[in-house]
Protein backbone atom coordinates (compact mmCIF):
# COMPACT_ATOMS: atom_id res chain seq x y z
CA UNK A 1 0.00 0.00 0.00
CA UNK A 2 1.48 3.34 -1.02
CA UNK A 3 0.14 5.39 1.86
CA UNK A 4 2.79 7.25 3.85
CA UNK A 5 2.92 6.14 7.48
CA UNK A 6 -0.66 5.22 8.32
CA UNK A 7 -1.49 5.10 12.03
CA UNK A 8 -2.33 1.49 12.87
CA UNK A 9 -4.38 0.48 15.90
CA UNK A 10 -5.84 -2.70 17.34
CA UNK A 11 -8.52 -3.48 19.86
CA UNK A 12 -7.85 -2.71 23.50
CA UNK A 13 -9.19 -6.23 24.12
CA UNK A 14 -6.29 -7.64 22.14
CA UNK A 15 -3.43 -9.12 24.11
CA UNK A 16 0.15 -10.02 23.26
CA UNK A 17 -0.28 -13.78 23.72
CA UNK A 18 -0.30 -14.63 20.02
CA UNK A 19 -4.05 -14.34 19.54
CA UNK A 20 -5.79 -13.75 16.23
CA UNK A 21 -5.63 -9.95 15.97
CA UNK A 22 -5.90 -7.42 13.21
CA UNK A 23 -4.77 -3.84 13.00
CA UNK A 24 -6.79 -1.13 11.30
CA UNK A 25 -5.67 2.18 9.80
CA UNK A 26 -8.09 4.89 8.69
CA UNK A 27 -6.95 6.94 5.71
CA UNK A 28 -8.74 9.33 3.37
CA UNK A 29 -11.56 7.34 1.70
CA UNK A 30 -10.01 4.01 2.75
CA UNK A 31 -9.73 1.69 5.74
CA UNK A 32 -6.78 -0.69 5.69
CA UNK A 33 -6.59 -3.97 7.61
CA UNK A 34 -3.58 -6.21 8.30
CA UNK A 35 -2.50 -9.11 10.52
CA UNK A 36 -0.91 -7.74 13.69
CA UNK A 37 1.60 -10.62 13.69
CA UNK A 38 2.69 -9.96 10.08
CA UNK A 39 2.94 -6.20 9.82
CA UNK A 40 5.05 -6.38 6.65
CA UNK A 41 2.59 -8.79 5.06
CA UNK A 42 -0.38 -8.09 2.82
CA UNK A 43 -2.84 -5.32 3.58
CA UNK A 44 -6.52 -5.35 2.67
CA UNK A 45 -8.05 -2.00 1.72
CA UNK A 46 -11.76 -1.19 1.86
CA UNK A 47 -13.64 1.95 0.94
CA UNK A 48 -14.81 3.79 4.05
CA UNK A 49 -18.52 3.08 3.36
CA UNK A 50 -17.84 -0.64 2.78
CA UNK A 51 -15.89 -0.92 6.04
CA UNK A 52 -18.64 0.94 7.92
CA UNK A 53 -21.29 -1.46 6.55
CA UNK A 54 -19.15 -4.43 7.61
CA UNK A 55 -18.74 -3.10 11.17
CA UNK A 56 -22.47 -2.32 11.37
CA UNK A 57 -23.30 -5.88 10.26
CA UNK A 58 -21.06 -7.31 12.99
CA UNK A 59 -22.72 -5.11 15.62
CA UNK A 60 -26.13 -6.25 14.36
CA UNK A 61 -25.14 -9.91 14.86
CA UNK A 62 -25.40 -10.78 11.17
CA UNK A 63 -22.33 -13.02 11.35
CA UNK A 64 -23.22 -14.89 14.53
CA UNK A 65 -21.46 -14.70 17.85
CA UNK A 66 -17.68 -14.66 17.87
CA UNK A 67 -16.53 -17.13 20.49
CA UNK A 68 -13.08 -18.51 21.36
CA UNK A 69 -14.10 -21.82 19.74
CA UNK A 70 -14.72 -20.07 16.41
CA UNK A 71 -11.42 -18.24 16.59
CA UNK A 72 -9.45 -21.47 16.96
Amino acid sequence: MNTPHPTWRKSSRSDNNGGACIEVANMPHTTAVRDSKDQAGPTLAFTTPTWARFIDSIKAGEHGALTPELLG
